[in-house]
């Protein structure tokens, strides 16, 4: 109620402003009725009787209709509100008058436009938007709600010519959203086996933002799917420098390069390096699998342990206790399973990644947060929390 208080209170403001400046010419008992209401209407505002304020404050506007701002102010209020038709038919009246200037027009269908975004009428809103953009007036906000229907709708080209102009005419930088843009396209292409075309968007991605870890990733997958495992080595290797965050993306396609390059040794010795660099348990889980292969448990064990002491985390311990279970006697081999099956249990609905915008967590990876609709900032939670 507080809330819908100082949205109703710009409102009165302005229509007791306008009163005061009204023409003197203007028949006294008119004046006099709309002073009533305006003084009527702020008594419901203070009172918390919003919907007689509001009733108030219409009819006022429906007396004279010169009163512009009122009619978006209380649109914008319908809006907020819920009452999405009523501000469209507030909205829509404002349009239909013929003696209404170019900047107002443009304000009026600018909020007609995300009238219709909040019915989910996308189609009318886009319509609107445009004619914005070509009145030249409120042209940003337009294009940022274009932007917004055009990656609802997964119109990823025209979402990159809307970006540009954006980014050309705010100075807002766009680079990064734009690379993800072209990333979709690409998506579409490998959908269609247009290899070409995959390869020149991922280029387009990547010279729009050379850290675009998703572009990336998606060159190292279609050098892999041609068998040319150098091409996606290095690519994917490529995202460490990118952001480190992602590394837990790309170690297991690292590896099955290395395998089919017959340099396994390498792979260990990547790893290695990797121990300081990254702060989570990823690159020391994967050794420790390595090194099970190729030198034995008891190596592991001895790894594990002392990666452990050095850095705790709860996937090192866990895994610790799935490699000593194997060599435990009946009676140690039991407690053992008492703490491996808490381990697991502890773990089993642990989110995998998580936005760290707005919080949001999932168990596989989104480029584009379903939450806030950011671009880059769902990541494995292994970089976000270091467990």
């Amino acid at each position: 109620m507080l809330e819908l208080f100082w949205l109703l209170l710009p409102v009165a403001a302005w229509s007791g402003w306008y009163i005061g400046r009204r023409d003197s010419g203007r028949r006294n008992r008119q004046q006099a009725h709309l002073s009533r209401d305006y003084f009527r209407g702020l008594n419901y505002i203070i009172s918390e009787q919003p919907d007689k304020a509001i009733e108030v404050f219409t009819r006022m506007v429906e007396v004279d209709s010169e009163t512009v701002e009122t009619h978006l102010a209380l649109g914008n209020l319908f809006r907020r509100r819920g009452e999405v038709d009523r501000a469209i038919r507030i909205h829509q009246n404002l349009i239909a008058r013929p003696s209404l200037s170019s900047d107002l027009r443009a304000q009026a269908l600018l909020e007609l436009g995300v009238d219709y975004m909040r019915a989910g009428l996308l189609d009318r809103a886009e319509s609107l938007f445009e004619q914005v953009v070509e009145f030249g007036v409120h042209v940003e906000a337009a294009l940022r709600q274009l932007l917004v229907i055009y990656q609802q709708e997964k119109e990823w080209q025209k979402a990159i010519d809307a970006a540009t102009r954006l980014e050309s005419r705010s100075g807002a930088a766009m680079q990064s959203v734009v690379a993800h843009f072209h990333c979709e396209l690409a998506d579409k292409a490998i959908a269609q086996g247009d290899r070409s075309r995959t390869k020149q968007l991922l280029r387009r991605a990547l010279s729009n933002d050379p850290n675009c870890v998703r572009a990336s990733i998606l060159t190292g997958r279609l050098e892999a799917g041609q068998q040319n495992y150098r091409g996606a080595l290095k690519a994917y290797q490529r995202v460490k420098h990118q952001d480190i965050d992602y590394l837990p993306e790309v170690l297991a396609p690292i590896r099955d390069c290395y395998h089919q390059l017959g340099q396994t040794p390498n792979m260990v010795r990547y790893l290695k390096d990797l121990l300081d660099e990254y702060p989570g348990p990823a690159p020391m889980l994967m050794l420790a699998d390595l090194l099970q292969e190729q030198q034995g448990e008891r190596e592991a064990i001895e790894f594990v342990a002392t990666e452990v002491r050095r850095r705790p985390t709860v996937l090192g311990l866990h895994r610790l206790i799935e490699l000593t279970a194997a060599g435990a006697d009946t009676k140690e081999s039991a407690g053992r399973q008492i703490l491996e099956d808490a381990f697991a249990e502890v773990l089993r609905d642990r989110p995998g990644y998580e936005c760290k915008q707005c919080g949001f967590t999932a168990k596989s990876l989104y480029w584009q947060c379903p939450s806030c609709k950011s671009w880059s900032t769902v990541k494995p939670t292994h970089a976000l929390k270091g467990d």
